[in-house]
């Protein structure tokens, strides 16, 4: 007869409430649900891979996060520096902005879009476009509301809606039309319009832009069944070949259904800096307004002192700095193409979305291609799936490196799937 295994007596006996080793074990808390609801956080395998890249002393070229790299111009820096060593620039800042900020605001969408804007009412300063996305999402969206968003999906768009106790319904936006159809369909069903509309463009990821008549449609689909919409304008700055990104505010009578978030991090290249606006509906920057009154103060006064110069008298930097992302936008395009893998040339934003090659697309995910990239050439992208299922079979690769780096990034793509790309027909499998 077969003896049972012997076990220690901890694994056979659970330990009694006040045991010595039950004293030894750490408390479980569990979290709230609307945290187990975000879904899986898609991007760790290759922030992982890059980590342990680089602690082995590999010199990863990393266009995965769109992080500028950039420094602002210097006048910008120069005044945040000055207005550091004035000691009345040390308390609480008001949560809405300094008034001078908003001000600055409303002065350049009437410049840029011709939209006027009361500063007082209808301008408000958010800790970056991505803050402002979230704590606007708590203070419009009712737990089990449906909320329209983007697919591809910039994360945020979906897990702010999440985090809000929403339900995130993501449509495809890289035709824009045929979204609009998607839309409309849905608010003549049976379940009705959403509670909130989602829109971006540049999209981030796939670079997909509008024209204006695009935002006239929104507005008159709003204005027929009365829901609100937040426009995501976060690369508007970033604009290639003489495209000119619209805005939603530009179209009449769209104060009465929108509002749109627009940031300093991309065209000043100020991300670390965290300066963001919220324009538009006033009721809904009220309510914006009233949640960040419980949630935070107003980014720190010298940052915001030099954000005031920075929208006063920095439009040619800000025209400079697209100029240079479009430069690094034709040397990895045109790069890629030499090498067999021709992708869409995108007219704005400071990414490339490139749909993978059908030699790996018919054997490999998203996920696994890029981490194949990282492996095998030393160059971190993003994979697709980390945008949502409409992401998959793409990659996003963003123009933060410099014009040497891309080349080198490009030749070390070559020389990792060159040839399986040459062997499977050239540039026609990648199209």
């Amino acid at each position: 007869m077969n003896q049972p295994t012997s076990q220690p007596a901890s694994e056979m006996v659970p330990p009694r409430e006040g045991s010595a080793v039950a004293a030894d074990l750490p408390p479980t808390f569990p979290v709230a649900s609307r945290i187990e609801q975000l879904p899986p956080y898609l991007f760790a395998r290759i922030n992982k891979l890059t980590y342990d890249k680089r602690r082995a002393g590999c010199d990863v070229i990393d266009m995965s996060m769109g992080n500028p790299t950039d420094p602002p111009a210097q006048f910008i820096i120069d005044k945040l520096a000055e207005a550091a060593n004035d000691p009345r620039n040390h308390g609480y800042a008001p949560a809405t902005g300094i008034a001078s900020l908003r001000r600055e605001v409303a002065s350049r969408y009437l410049r840029k879009w011709g939209v006027r804007l009361d500063p007082e009412t209808e301008v408000i300063s958010t800790l970056g476009s991505k803050e402002g996305f979230g704590h606007l999402c708590l203070a419009l969206i009712n737990p089990g509301d449906d909320v329209i968003v983007p697919a591809p999906s910039y994360p945020s768009h979906v897990y702010a809606v999440a985090l809000a106790s929403g339900n995130p319904l993501a449509i495809d936006t890289t035709q824009p039309d045929r979204f609009l159809g998607e839309v409309a369909r849905r608010c003549e069903s049976p379940a009705g319009p959403p509670k909130l509309l989602v829109v971006n463009f540049p999209h981030n990821p796939s670079t997909t832009v509008v024209e204006p008549a695009f935002y006239r449609d929104v507005v008159a689909l709003a204005r027929r069944h009365s829901f609100p919409v937040i426009s995501d304008l976060a690369y508007s700055d970033v604009a290639f070949d003489g495209y000119e990104t619209p805005s939603i505010l530009a179209v009449e009578g769209a104060k009465k259904f929108a509002v749109e978030f627009t940031t300093m991090s991309k065209g000043y290249s100020m991300a670390g800096w965290r300066v963001g606006f919220c324009a538009g509906n006033p009721q809904i920057v009220k309510a914006l307004s009233t949640i960040k009154t419980y949630y935070d103060y107003g980014m720190f006064r010298p940052i915001q002192i030099a954000a005031v110069v920075g929208l006063r008298d920095g439009e040619a930097e800000v025209v400079a700095q697209s100029q240079v992302y479009q430069r690094r936008r034709d040397v990895l395009c045109e790069g890629l193409a030499r090498i067999g893998w021709p992708v869409e040339v995108p007219k704005a934003s400071m990414f490339v979305w490139a749909r993978i090659p059908a030699v790996f697309a018919d054997r490999m995910n998203s996920m696994d291609f890029a981490a194949k990239l990282l492996e095998e050439a030393d160059v971190a992208v993003s994979p697709g799936a980390g945008f949502g299922p409409a992401g998959e079979g793409f990659l996003r690769m963003a123009l933060i490196e410099n014009e040497n780096r891309i080349r080198q990034a490009v030749k070390q793509i070559g020389r990792a799937i060159g040839g399986e790309l040459r062997s499977a027909g050239g540039p026609g499998q990648a199209s």
